[in-house]
């Protein structure tokens, strides 16, 4: 269970269609009541709607009720897994229950105290109850200053309040100070880890990046035609002209392969690891701007790092390529233009997929969407423009 829970949605989801049926039911059932209604939150709503019915009745009404929570508040994430004492109950009596119901809850370290209303007077520690002589009663050791938050608090509040307090538990109560759940320290944590990495795309014009899978998947499957051609033509067509120059590129070098037909062997070599290093290029810069170890403001720190990089990188496979191409053709001029070319071109694709998305962010426009396409149609301009331009300096005597 703690092992799911740092999944990622996508690879949730994954192990949900991978398990057999009975085995979904008995995982789902396991789950801690949170933790439920987070996976539930995250799946398509038809999904949600077949899971609810593999529950037990007891677990598919306390699913719903938290579901009931407006999101992203202390009655969505609370657990309603946890124990509770009366006042006037003694050490005997209070410790039989905990130790009852340990295993069904999720906290039993910080024990909450309710009168006969139900409402929240106070809390104690397990380990003070342990501490007491078994006829002691509770409201002699207790802590009468509990403290809450309402079901409607913002859930980034309650979990500040639970790391600045250093709680393991805090108590969720309602109007009338009724207790209905508790946010536990590591809840907390993990709603926090996700409010910053929030924030950190906003501020980074990355929002789009934080939408699930199944919200872009709506909208590019199930939307409205203008709104999918909205998100998808506009770089193609930037694309689609870029290409064009790749043509004509080729085009002005038709002479060159016409005298010297090898030349056209290396052309997707050098085109496809060029493309290969700038999607590694591109998907680092964005991996760690998300998690907050890029900084837009240190943008030249780490570009000058990556270019060193692609410096690196590049010639390692340059001359590699330029060794095999020599050996396998027996052309060391040729061998040597592919090495250079291939050198040359990885280190710019390596810039390429740092630069583009950071040109992006800079216009506010979704570099998810656009860094892939701008990105290969580029390489692949400078790709071409780079190899046939060696191939004219070191073969160029064999030229007609």
């Amino acid at each position: 269970m703690a092992l799911f829970k740092i999944l990622g949605t996508q690879q949730q989801k994954n192990l949900l269609d991978a398990l057999q049926p009975p085995m979904v039911q008995t995982f789902l059932n396991q789950l801690s009541s949170d933790d439920r209604v987070r996976l539930f939150d995250r799946l398509p709503e038809r999904r949600v709607k077949s899971l609810l019915g593999v529950l037990t009745p007891d677990n598919r009404a306390e699913t719903l009720h938290l579901q009931a929570y407006v999101p992203e508040t202390a009655g969505r994430i609370m657990t309603t897994e946890f124990v509770t004492l009366i006042e006037d109950m003694t050490q005997e009596k209070a410790l039989a229950k905990v130790t009852e119901e340990a295993t069904r809850k999720e906290n039993i370290y910080i024990l909450f105290i309710i009168d006969e209303k139900l409402k929240l007077t106070g809390f104690i520690t397990l380990h003070r109850l342990l501490m007491m002589a078994p006829t002691a009663v509770i409201n002699e050791h207790m802590s009468r200053q509990p403290i809450s938050v309402k079901t409607s608090e913002d859930q980034e509040k309650v979990a500040q309040k639970v790391k600045e307090l250093d709680l393991l538990a805090l108590a969720v109560v309602d109007d009338t100070n009724k207790l209905v759940g508790i946010v536990t320290f590591d809840d907390a944590m993990e709603i926090l880890e996700e409010e910053a990495t929030e924030d950190i795309l906003n501020q980074a014009g990355l929002s789009d990046l934080k939408d699930t899978e199944e919200d872009r998947s709506k909208l590019l499957i199930n939307g409205k035609l203008n709104k999918i051609l909205a998100v998808r033509l506009p770089f193609l067509l930037a694309t689609l002209l870029l290409s064009m120059l790749s043509g004509l590129v080729i085009e002005n070098f038709e002479q060159t392969l016409e005298s010297i037909a090898m030349v056209a062997i290396f052309i997707p070599l050098i085109m496809g690891m060029g493309g290969n290093i700038g999607t590694q290029s591109s998907t680092v810069f964005t991996r760690g701007l998300v998690l907050g170890h890029i900084e837009i403001e240190n943008f030249l720190e780490h570009f000058f790092k990556e270019l060193r990089v692609g410096l690196t990188i590049g010639a390692l496979m340059g001359i590699m390529a330029g060794l095999m191409a020599t050996i396998w053709l027996g052309f060391p001029m040729l061998g040597l233009a592919v090495g250079l070319a291939l050198f040359a071109t990885m280190t710019v694709a390596s810039l390429l997929g740092f630069l583009v998305p950071f040109i992006l962010i800079k216009l506010k426009i979704d570099q998810a969407a656009g860094s892939a396409p701008i990105i290969t149609t580029i390489k692949d301009l400078v790709a071409l423009l780079i190899y046939f331009t060696c191939i004219s300096l070191f073969l160029g005597h064999l030229i007609s």
